[in-house]
């Protein structure tokens, strides 16, 4: 019974947050504001829906490649990636990384 309750509860809270407007995301000027704002703010009222997954390159990249392409092919690339929001570079290592993990 007493779990049906607290179900119930964060059901209606659930829905009482998506019935109010959303807040939009303040401007954060340092790491440190940021990491304040994250420990400190209920994420679950503010709006997120402007977010996008981000992807954090951690290994060095000791090697380099250097390969001619034809410019329309690379035109695509640096036009794929720029809707991307990415460097062509990285975008092309990411298809690289992809085609390889599979």
């Amino acid at each position: 019974m007493h779990d049906e309750n607290l179900g119930v509860r964060m059901e209606r809270r659930q829905l009482a947050i998506m019935r109010t407007k959303l807040k939009p995301m303040p401007t954060l000027g340092s790491d440190t504001d940021a990491q304040q704002f994250v420990e400190n703010a209920d994420l679950s009222t503010y709006d997120l829906s402007g977010f996008k997954p981000m992807r954090f390159e951690f290994e060095p990249k000791a090697a380099a490649l250097n390969m001619r392409l034809p410019q329309n092919l690379l035109d695509a690339l640096k036009l794929k990636a720029k809707s991307k929001g990415i460097p062509y570079t990285r975008y092309v290592r990411l298809l690289l990384e992809s085609d390889v993990a599979n």
